[in-house]
């Protein structure tokens, strides 16, 4: 009797997980560590109204697969409240965009705006997102990446 809800349950939470984590859909990390945020200042960003996006593809002796990003608001942003309301949008369009428009083996740094990543109309904020990322990516696949020796002139 209290058996057949559960698996109901069981049945129906991976389905609310699943178009996330699908298989079309790389695998989406969270970065934690300073040192992955440090790699990625060092490296391509594109600035857009509603927020700053740094992007690099990671060097050969890293894991890569999958997407990792971060996110960050420095006080500039406002009080806590500010902040945490502006990375909250920044995950959920991180969520939305970055499966279809991001790329395998990349670590993106989502930076939030003051005044603007916290009150911007979402839409907005999506496509800031989508035109941030096809900026990182259209550079020349051939130009040395920023990472590589080869890349310091």
């Amino acid at each position: 009797m209290t058996h057949q809800p559960a698996a109901e349950a069981t049945a129906t939470a991976p389905a609310a997980i699943a178009p996330f984590r699908a298989a079309a859909h790389p695998t989406i990390t969270v970065l934690t560590r300073r040192a992955d945020f440090l790699r990625a200042a060092r490296a391509r960003h594109h600035a857009r109204p509603g927020m700053i996006v740094q992007g690099r593809k990671r060097r050969a002796q890293e894991p890569a697969t999958g997407i990792r990003v971060g996110f960050t608001c420095s006080k500039k942003v406002g009080n806590a409240v500010a902040r945490n309301r502006a990375k909250r949008r920044l995950r959920e369009a991180a969520r939305q965009i970055l499966p279809e428009a991001g790329r395998c083996g990349w670590d993106y740094v989502l930076i939030g705006r003051r005044d603007v990543t916290a009150t911007r109309a979402f839409e907005a904020l999506l496509d800031d997102l989508r035109r941030a990322l096809a900026s990182l990516h259209g550079s020349d696949p051939r130009e040395p990446h920023e990472d590589s020796p080869a890349g310091s002139a």
